[in-house]
């Protein structure tokens, strides 16, 4: 039983990460997050990169907020599917 949760946190995590991805890649691939069937990227997502950006020190015009926030949920995959796939 505890595989099976831990493959869904898994999948899940790796869910978000491609959202955050898609989030981060949207406007150079046209994509429009204010539209009706998209707007929920852009809701589920801006949260946490918008708490990372604050964290991180300016750099110009570049933005490592997405990837600072696919790593960090990257991390918190790994420890959290480790933990519940050794629990007993």
């Amino acid at each position: 039983m505890n595989l099976i949760i831990a493959r869904a946190l898994y999948s899940l995590f790796t869910l978000y990460m491609i959202a955050i991805l898609l989030r981060w890649l949207g406007p150079w691939i046209e994509l429009d997050f204010d539209s009706r069937r998209l707007r929920w990227i852009a809701e589920i997502t801006d949260p946490l990169v918008n708490r990372i950006r604050r964290l991180l020190p300016s750099m110009g015009p570049m933005d490592f907020g997405p990837l600072a926030a696919i790593f960090a949920v990257w991390v918190v995959r790994q420890i959290l599917t480790q933990m519940v796939s050794r629990m007993a």
